[in-house]
């Protein structure tokens, strides 16, 4: 047998045996599970100012995806210009609606739990309002947009 003939021999066998451990890794995974955006979810523990505007992003987007009767996920991804996630098609002017209402209601749920204090809610209540959310759901909006 020629050393040509023996490296592919071997090469073959490798690629053989590791499709066989990928296969085998496959049966043990369970596919990942969407959580339902209705249910109440434990938010990541994070702390600081970067900790609850997480923390009110993820929440607000678990909300405004309840009201659109789809997943965070699919809600992220129609965002992002892919339907990829699944999900019924979602119009933008909807989602921009649900986006800002999902945010608002975040916002006033992290100062029950004291991760916003309360004095500010109303100046924060205000950017969200004003935050061109339609435009980041059309996909026009840059980070020059926000500063000005």
């Amino acid at each position: 047998m020629t050393t040509a003939r023996v490296v592919l021999a071997t090469l073959l066998g490798a690629a053989l045996v590791l499709i066989g451990v990928e296969i085998a890794a496959a049966r043990g995974h369970r596919p990942v599970a969407i959580a339902n955006p209705c249910a109440q979810r434990t938010l990541p523990d994070l702390s600081g100012f970067d900790g609850a505007v997480q923390q009110i992003v993820l929440a607000g987007l678990d909300g405004a995806a309840c009201r659109l009767g789809t997943s965070r996920e699919a809600l992220v991804l129609s965002i992002a210009g892919s339907s990829a996630g699944g999900g019924p098609r979602l119009d933008r002017l909807r989602v921009a609606v649900a986006v800002r209402a999902g945010l608002v209601a975040s916002l006033h749920e992290a100062a029950r739990r004291g991760t916003v204090p309360s004095f500010a809610v109303p100046l924060l209540e205000r950017l969200i309002r004003a935050a061109p959310i339609a435009q980041l759901v059309r996909g026009g909006f840059s980070l020059s947009d926000l500063l000005g």
